[in-house]
């Protein structure tokens, strides 16, 4: 069988996957190694250091500064896109005549590049961004930043009808795989769920002594969803909550001090995993329905309980395996009802089932590769 060869324009750098967006991007390498496919990665660097890590599963990886300065910043471009301009990427990807996955929106500078006006170009969409930069303004209480937000939330709204010259469309979540078919009717749009990592249930039977919170902390709506349980839910029980996630920020370690909440700030992977599996109760809320939240996924395959409100789920599917509650009152009486029941095997069973089944990286990456090489199958 021919090689199949493919380009990987990343965001970031996907090492380490300690959160949504670069776990989806990591855990594909990983898939489509094991597929069979050659892939040469081509990522952003601005706050991470070089991966060796990534050699394994790449034939080549390159790296690419990303621009910060205030120019970036004032162009009518997006912010996310602009900083991401590289003309050596450009050269790079014109070097050879494989396939294209732009990873996210952040990376699509080129899309409509003239000198790739031949090839082979593919969409990965995280989050309708500009929707949810307006939640991050919404969330956002810090003056400078509600600018930045609502300023490139209006610049990513009128940049979006440059992603039409996408061959194809792979969607995170069933929700935004509507908008876009019914936003760019004559492109292909597939839903094609986050890759992951977990390829079999790691859940452990039985009880915990916490209930537990996770999240980037750093992100203006992940702290207000603590915020929200610290004051609403969890002062009003007597059952244990444990927080953990990167750079939680100074207002929200000094409430959980005011409250006797537990945070643990910027995990490794193993204390991360450690902590979901062994907590009674996952708790996941969030106040916009934007993307699939990839936390939600990698918690079903590792804890026991999980809670959300109805917008973690919007578009994912994965309602018959979630207790749910919208409101203060409704998520406190959820957790009581919950604190008393052991997940027990019948539980475990059906979600091992039913899980393996629609969200199984290696069918995905077989999914994936069907599209980009129909001629190569």
């Amino acid at each position: 069988m021919e090689d199949k060869n493919l380009n990987i324009v990343s965001f970031s750098i996907p090492w380490p996957a300690n959160y949504g967006g670069v776990i989806d991007v990591f855990h594909k390498l990983v898939a489509l190694k094991a597929s069979g496919i050659r892939i040469h990665l081509h990522c952003f660097q601005y706050d991470r250091p070089e991966a060796a890590d990534l050699e394994k599963y790449c034939e080549t990886v390159q790296y690419y500064k990303r621009e910060t300065s205030i120019s970036a910043l004032l162009s009518l471009t997006p912010y996310i896109v602009k900083s991401r301009k590289s003309e050596e990427l450009l050269e790079n990807l014109c070097k050879n005549d494989y396939p294209i996955l732009f990873e996210g929106l952040h990376s699509c500078y080129y899309l409509n590049h003239p000198l790739l006006k031949d090839r082979k170009l593919y969409y990965r969409e995280s989050n309708i961004e500009h929707t949810y930069y307006f939640h991050l303004f919404l969330s956002e209480n810090n003056i400078f930043k509600k600018i930045f937000f609502i300023t490139e939330s209006l610049k990513l709204r009128f940049y979006q009808s440059k992603l039409k010259r996408a061959d194809h469309f792979l969607t995170v979540s069933e929700k935004d795989c509507e908008y876009l078919q019914k936003k760019f009717p004559q492109n292909h749009v597939s839903y094609l769920p986050s890759f992951h990592g977990n390829n079999e249930l790691k859940s452990l039977t039985g009880s915990g002594t916490y209930a537990f919170y996770h999240g980037n902390l750093a992100v203006a709506e992940n702290s207000l969803a603590a915020s929200f349980l610290i004051r609403e839910v969890f002062s009003r029980l007597k059952f244990p909550l444990v927080i953990a996630g990167l750079n939680p920020p100074d207002h929200l370690l000094k409430l959980a001090e005011q409250f006797k909440v537990k945070i643990i700030a910027n995990p490794d992977n193993d204390e991360m995993f450690n902590l979901l599996r062994e907590a009674h109760v996952n708790i996941l809320v969030t106040f916009q329905a934007t993307g699939l939240k990839l936390k939600l996924l990698n918690t079903l395959f590792a804890g026991r309980h999980v809670l959300v409100n109805k917008l973690m789920l919007a578009g994912t599917g994965l309602e018959e395996f979630c207790s749910i509650g919208n409101t203060a009152p409704e998520l406190k009486e959820q957790m009581e009802r919950l604190i008393a029941l052991p997940f027990d095997e019948e539980k475990l069973s059906f979600r091992k089932q039913m899980l393996g089944a629609r969200y199984s990286d290696s069918a995905n990456a077989v999914k994936l590769t069907e599209i980009i090489f129909p001629e190569k199958i």
